[in-house]
């Protein structure tokens, strides 16, 4: 196995350019989104007002939407936000957390689907399946039910012309065209809330300095799971609540030789 992406230059992009990455995404982990993007190297800014969604999204670098907390009047924010997006051509990431727990969650993820060219659509094997139209059960936000991540994401990036990521043991990353496995991180991330939706912002900024949005989001993930693994190996950790101490820390200090000698994307 082996890293075929120059994943580092992308790295060392984002920590020069410093993009800003708007986010309309849940109030359970607004707080860590903001921090690993700050964390990454970007810019984060929490902007989810009708009044200034617009304006925000005009000079913003990537727009990222996380359904985790939904409401219509959020929808509607994030298609003003998203239309914007659009029309200035950055890239934006619809977290699709839930989709199918909820008739709800469901349709309203469908429509911004509709309303909006998304570059990048991200959720777990359940919740992507949903959106693929392929039997699926989805409890709360875990995946219960799902069809083979591979095959969904390749379906799903054919009919609806974006970029499919699926997290998990293994993330699954599909333009179509290509298909990247990556076999970076740690079980420990699945014990701390938010690793799912903090992913989407580490996304959000590769996307935002690598207009190849497949390589992107496998370069963002690789990055994440190997932050994962440094932390997960670190004395210092007990439990859940020093792990996420070291996560941020590790996804800071990231090396070139990190990197390099622990990539796994196939």
């Amino acid at each position: 196995m082996v890293n075929l992406i120059d994943t580092y230059s992308v790295l060392a992009k984002i920590k020069k350019e410093k993009p800003l990455i708007h986010h309309l995404t849940n109030w359970v982990t607004i707080y860590d989104c903001a921090n690993v993007t700050r964390t990454i190297g970007a810019l984060p800014v929490m902007a989810h007002a009708p009044e200034e969604v617009a304006q925000m999204a005009g000079i913003a670098s990537a727009l990222v939407l996380n359904i985790g907390t939904l409401t219509k009047d959020f929808v509607d924010s994030m298609i003003i936000a998203g239309k914007v997006a659009n029309k200035k051509g950055i890239p934006i990431i619809l977290d699709a957390v839930g989709a199918g727990a909820t008739d709800f969650r469901t349709v309203e993820c469908k429509c911004l689907l509709r309303e909006l060219k998304i570059g990048i659509i991200k959720g777990n094997a359940g919740e992507v399946s949903t959106l693929a139209g392929v039997e699926a059960e989805v409890r709360g936000v875990e995946s219960v039910k799902a069809g083979d991540p591979v095959t969904v994401a390749e379906s799903l990036a054919k009919t609806s012309g974006s970029v499919v990521v699926i997290t998990g043991k293994t993330d699954v990353v599909s333009d179509s065209k290509r298909t990247y496995k990556i076999h970076n991180g740690h079980e420990m991330m699945g014990k701390v809330v938010g690793t799912g939706c903090m992913a989407a912002s580490v996304i959000a900024s590769f996307a935002a300095v690598e207009k190849d949005y497949a390589k992107a989001a496998a370069a963002a993930l690789s990055c994440y799971g190997i932050a994962g693994e440094i932390a997960a190996a670190s004395p210092t950790v007990k439990g859940p609540g020093t792990f996420k101490e070291a996560f941020f820390d590790a996804l800071y200090n990231l090396s070139k030789k990190d990197i390099e000698s622990k990539a796994r994307i196939e």
